[in-house]
């Protein structure tokens, strides 16, 4: 066969490395892109954790501010897809604005973040519902009600904890310097002016 027809490789041509490093980066963003889809989708549902299978990691969620008017909070589970039951601290709010907020999951080897609510501009939601594990930070509660039966809430509209179970409510929260390990939220409608998705850092 002559060379101008030969299929062999040729030994100074590089090693076809490319597609192999972009087969390696496709396994890794299309999973991270599915999950950022997550974190943003979830949060428009408007639906309570009971009816939704949760992903098998959970998420950090820190804000420098959350100022929120008609607050309720109450014990719950929320189940991921393998039935493995998490027991949550389900805080929901009827308005709420959160000052540079930031969310982030470990996908493989990397962290996805995403930030909004930089500068002047909080992100901002109605009827907001956070299902987490784990919340810190300073609040300050206005008119709470600590112990009421969780069945009869009436802070926001069409949520309530289970009847007997032990709830609390207030008429405004703000918490300064929030962190929280979320497994859910969901809300009405969620705005995230300067929204940023990339990879880096974890929240905190």
């Amino acid at each position: 066969m002559s060379p101008s027809t030969s299929t062999s490789a040729d030994p100074a041509e590089p090693a076809p490395q490319g597609r192999v490093r972009w087969r390696r980066f496709a396994l890794l963003f299309i999973p991270a892109m599915a999950a950022a889809a997550v974190l943003v989708a979830l949060t428009t549902e408007g639906v309570l954790a009971a009816s939704i299978s949760v992903s098998g990691s959970a998420f950090e969620v820190s804000s420098s501010q959350l100022k929120g008017t008609g607050f309720e909070q109450f014990g719950g589970v929320v189940t991921d897809s393998k039935g493995t039951q998490h027991p949550v601290a389900i805080s929901a709010i009827k308005s709420a604005s959160l000052a540079d907020l930031c969310q982030s999951v470990s996908v493989g080897p990397l962290t996805l973040r995403i930030t909004a609510g930089g500068g002047n501009t909080p992100a901002t939601a109605s009827n907001l519902i956070v299902d987490s594990d784990n919340l810190s930070g300073d609040a300050t509660f206005n008119n709470i009600v600590i112990g009421q039966d969780a069945g009869t809430l009436n802070e926001v509209p069409g949520v309530a904890g289970p009847s007997g179970g032990f709830g609390q409510q207030a008429d405004s929260v703000t918490i300064n310097n929030l962190k929280q390990n979320t497994w859910l939220t969901t809300a009405g409608s969620f705005t995230l002016p300067g929204f940023d998705l990339t990879f880096g850092n974890a929240c905190y």
